[in-house]
């Protein structure tokens, strides 16, 4: 059985797909990164092959902030943003979609499509108000468990103004409502409403968000913003099965794409990076006016991977046998 894998790698998330030939979902793995993703890359993969027999890795995709990384780590076949992934992974489930709303674990992201084609996009990586780690840093601080947030922020009668511009702000202003009685649930659905307002008066200002509109990301579990989504925009919110997901099923999806039409073999280097430990060094580069910021990844010792220089002096020392082989070939032919 061929199967393809997708990984999201994200500074809160780390996201692991497999889709079949059909590009149906087989198996996922949504973790934390925690900080070290190439230890949670290695962890994901031992949870998402467990239990699968007779299957090959046709073709690898990464997307996120770490996906050079690990695509260095593991000899990905492809190599995208986040916003290709996302984009791809709707059309895959929705082909009329026109709006996509993905708020994660650091960042937001919006993405107009018109006609099936990404027309225009926006981001916010600057403030960490509206996004996951935020709620989750509100939810501990109020020792509510998160998966449990956005229901009682549901059930909030007469939301509190809050101000959602800044998290700081944010979080002084709900102190200053609790300390003035109200509900907690009251509290929790101004939160909800003031994030919503943050997100659409960052990303969506002077963008005309159309149906049909999907959310996913993380927040989208949340269903206190999903109410206050829907309340503002006043249509209905499309929230996909695998909403967590869904950048690394774009992944796996666009590699298999490439690795089909191109009719070639995977450059997937195998699953022996779960078993050793990998140790990444860093080292700057003063070869050059450049002054590059080389990373190094070694396992037993040895050197298998280098990013970060611009113009391959380092990523081309390492040994063939540990190189993707166009890589290789390009060496050898000198």
């Amino acid at each position: 059985m061929k199967l393809y894998l997708g990984i999201d790698i994200g500074s809160v998330s780390t996201n692991l797909v497999l889709i079949n030939s059909q590009g149906e979902l087989v198996k996922k793995i949504y973790l934390r990164s925690k900080g070290n993703p190439v230890a949670s890359v290695q962890k994901g993969l031992a949870l998402l092959i467990k239990d699968i027999k007779d299957f090959e890795i046709a073709a690898v995709g990464t997307t996120g902030s770490g996906r050079q990384l690990i695509a260095k780590l593991l000899g990905a076949d492809l190599v995208k943003n986040e916003i290709t992934a996302h984009a791809i992974a709707c059309l895959n489930l929705e082909p009329e979609v026109q709006t996509i709303i993905e708020i994660g674990g650091q960042d937001s992201k919006l993405i107009l499509i018109r006609d099936g084609i990404v027309k225009d996009f926006a981001m916010n990586t600057v403030c960490a108000a509206g996004t996951g780690s935020f709620l989750d840093q509100q939810a501990a601080r109020l020792n509510i468990d998160i998966k449990d947030f956005g229901e009682r922020a549901v059930e909030g009668e007469h939301p509190v103004r809050i101000a959602g511009r800044c998290a700081v702000f944010a979080e002084s202003d709900m102190i200053h409502k609790q300390q003035m009685g109200h509900p907690l649930e009251d509290i929790l659905a101004g939160l909800c409403r003031a994030l919503v307002r943050n997100y659409l008066g960052n990303l969506g200002k002077g963008r005309e968000l159309k149906p049909p509109i999907i959310f996913q990301g993380g927040v989208a579990a949340n269903l206190g913003i999903r109410k206050a989504f829907e309340e503002t925009l006043e249509c209905r919110l499309i929230i996909p099965e695998h909403y967590e997901v869904m950048g690394a099923i774009g992944a796996a999806l666009l590699a298999k794409d490439a690795v089909i039409n191109q009719k070639a073999v995977t450059r997937f280097k195998g699953f022996q990076v779960i078993d050793n430990p990998i140790i990444t060094e860093s080292f700057d580069c003063s070869g050059c006016s450049n002054q590059c910021e080389v990373v190094e990844l070694k396992q037993e010792g040895l050197l298998i991977a280098c990013l970060g220089d611009k113009c391959g002096k380092w990523s081309g020392r390492i040994p063939d046998r540990f190189l993707e082989p166009s890589r290789a070939r390009a060496i050898q032919a000198g």
